[in-house]
């Protein structure tokens, strides 16, 4: 799942997404609305944190831009210090999914993230193709039955695999997915994921696998064991 953190108090946009990396988010920030709106029209985020008093523009204007970004509207939470009924109701009626007041605990605002997912279009609903499920909010996945432990970023890398099995996933979409901007990427990164991942799946006895595209990326199918890859 990736996030974008929108707040032009640096230490506090800090907090927030250090804490919501170590939950297993992957975290973009933007410290303005031209910055958010910038990177949701490149960037296809599952959730988007929003701080109402940004230097450049209200988070009412950006709450009503997004909704016309390339990647469609996204999920989100607004977090301010405006705390009158009448922002609290503009910032409802203008597309935020709720709306927390500054000060926040950052455990408190980790689980209204959650709870706004679970409400969107994809949620945290278990994703299963044969034998294989997987449970995006404890990354937790299972082939017939049994446990399969994975690391955190082979656990997204399956996910975005299964969301869209059995269509192409694009290598770089995957990398813009698993990464957050501010990582350095090296250039055989998704493929040494991808490596890990079969061989894993296939150890296990999966009832699918994963096929290259060669040039142009990866998809999820049914069907065990090595197989050529176009």
């Amino acid at each position: 799942m990736k996030l974008l953190i929108v707040d032009d108090h640096g230490p506090l946009r800090g907090l927030l997404g250090e804490h919501m990396e170590r939950c297993g988010f992957v975290v973009d920030q933007a410290s303005t609305g031209r910055q958010a709106l910038d990177a949701m029209e490149v960037t296809r985020y599952d959730a988007v944190v929003l701080d109402m008093g940004l230097p450049d523009m209200d988070g009412i204007e950006v709450l009503s831009a997004r909704n016309a970004s390339r990647n469609g509207p996204v999920p989100c939470i607004v977090l301010t210090a405006r705390d009158a009924l009448e922002s609290r109701i503009a910032g409802l009626n203008a597309g935020a999914d709720d709306y927390v007041l500054k000060p926040v605990d950052v455990a408190e605002l980790e689980a209204r993230i959650r709870a706004v997912l679970r409400r969107s279009a994809h949620g945290f609903i278990a994703l299963v193709q044969g034998n294989l499920s997987y449970e995006p909010e404890s990354r937790h996945a299972t082939i017939a039955g049994r446990v399969l432990h994975l690391p955190r970023r082979e656990a997204m890398l399956l996910e975005e695999l299964l969301r869209s099995a059995p269509r192409l996933v694009i290598k770089d979409v995957l990398e813009e997915r698993l990464y957050a901007h501010s990582e350095g990427v090296t250039l055989n990164a998704i493929e040494a994921l991808i490596s890990r991942l079969r061989r894993k799946l296939e150890a296990a006895g999966a009832s699918v696998r994963i096929d290259t595209v060669r040039g142009l990326g990866y998809r999820l199918v049914a069907g065990a064991g090595q197989h050529v890859r176009p």
